[in-house]
């Protein structure tokens, strides 16, 4: 590990700088994304990983951030696509709330939306002033210049990876008209979209969007997760080719937009590629942001991997925490695994999409149908609900979140703040702290979830009392939602066996 320093004067900075210098050269993807070095003698700032010839080091800069980078008056390398770089899984405590800050930018600008600082400081609990100077504290730029950095960023990798019209593309990135577009992009690119567009795209013979993750990555156990989990008419998984499918709708700008999503892994590369269908060309960002949080592309296995060494199983490198592609769906899903096994709640699941769900077209006959929505389960008569085997308590559950959820009091994505998100939860009827910290931990991301009374939890720590369950995790935070991935990937696979002595 290494801190990024800029100052060769001092001893201990050129020697961070040595180590930094030392990734670039051998181009080490582990530090992917933590990791961007500016060439002063061409004007271009870079991945570690960017396969040209490596710069002299008097000519190098290094910045922890893409939006450091960009305020230095640097633009994103065409070949090695800054904008691909996996980003930072966790803060640290002391910056909680300017990180909570940047991913709700971050979740607006994917989606295209407006950013209001100040509704953004209250929502967080303070003053608009004190949110931008905790901001440029943690990030070394303002909220604003991250915005910018952010959209500009999404405006460039769709203009490389897909051929989405100029105008939607500016549309798409939050800018309100394509002169604004244009003008941001020729001031901070200096050069057009247009010329971008003819000397960056991405060659043909890789279709799709790219993201990047930080290897090791453990595909097996996150396709192995998936595929146990699978709801068919809504997802499908192919394990032999590393592909992930399913059928996805968002509402945007007061307008439901629904199609299909594909992902492949690449692993010589460290990366994913999306492909996704036509209909969903005005919500591109959204998607790439929720595969990120699905996948878990930004986890950091050099934070991470140390801690899941406590464990007392065989260290698989790269665990990885899956998520979900839509916030309301996981936490119905999560309601519907009460107290029952995975293959019954899917079960249960299936049957509520069959019921409930609204059919679509796909190329692939298994995908056919789309997960209800919010507002269509909130509305659904319970007895209707009851027909499926699912059990009263659990339909009020479901539906007092589904009311919840339809009319804006719980939002349910990476930007949520965590601790009012909690308190709505546990607010509702039917949902206990398992149930609750479940829900943050796949639609909020958040990776110390912990749910101490899970049955799978007991049997892989050998003890019925959830206190004890609770203290054996002490060592794994802030990572106990990796631990749980791993301990119930033993259960799930019947490979618990401690790991030798």
């Amino acid at each position: 590990m290494f801190s990024v320093a800029d100052n060769p004067a001092d001893p201990a900075d050129a020697e961070a700088r040595q180590a930094q210098y030392l990734a670039l050269q051998t181009r080490d993807a582990r530090f992917d994304g933590r990791l961007f070095v500016g060439v002063t003698s061409t004007g271009i700032y870079c991945r570690p990983v960017c396969r040209v010839r490596t710069p002299r080091i008097e000519n190098c800069r290094f910045f922890a951030s893409r939006a450091l980078a960009e305020a230095a008056a640097f633009r994103p390398c065409l070949k090695c696509r800054p904008e691909i770089a996996p980003g930072l899984s966790m803060m640290d405590s002391s910056q909680a709330l300017a990180d909570a800050g940047a991913r709700t930018i971050e979740q607006a600008v994917q989606a295209g939306d407006d950013v209001d600082m100040t509704a953004l400081a209250a929502r967080l609990g303070v003053t608009d002033r004190h949110l931008r100077r905790i901001f440029a504290a943690a990030h070394g730029v303002s909220p604003h210049a991250y915005l910018t950095t952010q959209r500009l960023l999404l405006a460039k990798h769709l203009l490389t990876d897909t051929a989405t019209p100029v105008t939607q593309v500016a549309l798409a990135a939050g800018f309100g008209s394509l002169r604004r577009f244009n003008a941001a992009f020729a001031e901070r690119y200096r050069f057009s979209p247009s010329r971008l567009r003819r000397e960056g795209a991405a060659p043909a013979a890789t279709p799709g969007l790219r993201l990047a993750y930080r290897p090791p990555y453990d595909i097996e156990g996150v396709i192995g997760y998936f595929a146990r989990r699978v709801v068919p008419g809504v997802e499908a998984v192919d394990a032999d080719s590393l592909r992930l499918r399913r059928t996805l709708a968002w509402q945007h700008r007061g307008q439901t937009v629904a199609g299909w999503l594909e992902v492949r892994f690449v692993p010589a590369r460290h990366e994913v590629h999306v492909s996704a269908s036509d209909s969903l060309q005005p919500v591109l960002g959204a998607v790439l942001h929720k595969v990120r949080q699905a996948l878990d592309l930004d986890a950091d296995p050099a934070l991470i991997d140390p801690v899941m060494a406590r464990l007392p199983l065989a260290l698989r490198p790269g665990l990885r925490l899956p998520g979900v592609m839509d916030g309301f769906e996981g936490a119905v899903r999560v309601i519907l695994g009460q107290q029952v096994t995975v293959k019954a709640a899917r079960t249960l699941v299936q049957r509520l999409v069959t019921r409930f769900g609204t059919a679509i077209e796909t190329p692939w006959p298994e995908l056919q149908r789309l997960f209800p929505d919010a507002a269509t389960l909130a509305a659904a008569d319970p007895a209707d609900i009851g027909t499926l085997g699912i059990v009263r308590q659990r339909v009020g559950a479901l539906q007092a979140l589904a009311r919840e959820v339809a009319a804006g009091r719980i939002e349910l994505h990476r930007g949520a703040p965590l601790a009012p998100t909690l308190a709505a939860l546990h607010a509702l009827p039917g949902i206990g702290d398992w149930t609750a910290q479940l829900i943050v931990m796949r639609a909020l991301a958040w990776p110390d979830a912990w749910p101490a009374s899970d049955i799978g939890l007991m049997n892989a720590l050998g003890t019925r009392d959830a206190r004890q369950v609770l203290a054996l995790a002490e060592p794994w935070r802030p990572w106990r939602g990796y631990a749980l991935m791993r301990l119930w990937h033993a259960v799930e696979t019947d490979t618990l066996e401690p790991t030798p002595t």
